[in-house]
């Protein structure tokens, strides 16, 4: 297992990020060196309240322009506000604290979307006797249009789509964002059957007049990817297109990669407890159990017929095998695949543009 950062490692990592990567990408430097000035220990709580501290200014003048009509600062404000609650309940909100960021980093998601265009629009999906949270940007100028379902993995929730959505939808693509099963407002946690939440999606979009039926497709991001790989083999029939980004299938599942993989050099913190939260566990140990009845081989979809498949790595990566882009070549249906430079989900200035394009030429 990797080395378990400790508070003055996880300070200089996110110095390194901010501005960059991950969620701390829209993070302002002077902001950042506020709050960890202030972190002098690993408690989640402690981590909540310092970037909610940062994040309340900026929903203050959110308020503030949004009365005075100044929409697009009101949009702005919002979604700074917005990176620092999320940044607070990050990875996982496995605390008071931390729950509390998630729920305020919706509410400010949610301010901020009234201004995107087009807007954002909150809807509940039915899922038997539960709700599938869902953020939908469709066009509505009586047409109908292709639509991409949007989802992360273990720590990338359903408004952490933004700037993949941005770009999707300056490619004229209609955007739906979700959380996969066990994170965020999920109604379920992960399990060998939660494919049956992304299908009560696609039923669902099928239904709204501005999505064309024939031209759904799925965009998953890093454990997102394994459920956009399983779904391009269950909905084989409804689904146009799937990406595959950064996502595990087999190898991944494996118990001495979980373990490897844990505390990888590229996660800056409670990677286990991010990934034990998702199936709604407690331990690795118990986790080891259940992970290896996740594999796409040994559940017995590699061979069968899949929608036209787009997968995307790092070639370095060391929290998903990129011998599980491979293995989905060499099985089935052939499909598209891209290896980047790098670790995680290979970015690049490349990665998304190339995502962007072969959705395109798909879906358009």
């Amino acid at each position: 297992m990797g080395h378990i950062r400790n508070i003055e490692e996880i300070k200089a990592e996110v110095r390194r990020l901010a501005g960059k990567g991950k969620i701390f990408r829209r993070a302002k430097s002077a902001d950042v060196e506020s709050v960890l000035a202030n972190l002098t220990n690993k408690d989640p709580d402690l981590w909540a309240a310092q970037w909610s501290r940062v994040a309340r200014p900026y929903e203050q003048a959110g308020d503030e322009h949004e009365r005075a009509g100044r929409f697009e600062e009101a949009r702005a404000a919002y979604l700074q506000a917005y990176t620092y609650y999320a940044t607070g309940r990050y990875p996982v909100p496995h605390s008071p604290g931390k729950m509390a960021c998630l729920l305020k980093s919706l509410e400010l998601y949610e301010k901020a979307g009234r201004y995107f265009v087009p807007a954002l629009e909150r809807v509940e999906i039915p899922y038997g006797d539960k709700k599938i949270p869902a953020y939908l940007r469709l066009r509505r100028d009586g047409s109908k249009h292709p639509t991409v379902i949007n989802f992360g993995g273990i720590d990338g929730f359903k408004a952490e789509a933004f700037e993949y959505e941005e770009a999707m939808q300056r490619a004229g693509l209609n955007t739906c964002a979700i959380d996969m099963p066990g994170v965020g407002e999920s109604p379920i946690k992960a399990s060998t059957t939660a494919e049956s939440l992304y299908s009560a999606v696609i039923d669902y979009l099928e239904q709204r007049s501005e999505v064309d039926a024939k031209k759904i497709a799925m965009a998953g991001r890093s454990f997102g990817g394994y459920w956009a790989a399983k779904m391009a083999f269950v909905e084989a029939d409804r689904l146009r297109a799937s990406v595959v980004w950064g996502g595990g299938v087999h190898y991944f599942f494996q118990e001495t990669w979980l373990r490897e993989s844990t505390n990888a050099e590229s996660y800056l913190m409670d990677h286990d407890v991010a990934r034990c939260m998702a199936f709604g566990v407690n331990t690795l140990d118990e986790l080891a159990k259940i992970f290896p009845s996740m594999s796409l081989l040994t559940q017995g979809w590699l061979d069968k017929p899949s929608c036209p498949m787009l997968i995307v790595n790092g070639k370095e990566d060391l929290q998903t095998p990129i011998a599980d882009l491979y293995i989905l070549l060499e099985h089935g249906t052939p499909k598209s695949a891209r290896v980047f430079p790098g670790g995680h989900m290979g970015h690049t200035p490349e990665t998304v543009p190339t995502i962007i394009n072969w959705l395109k030429k798909e879906m358009i």
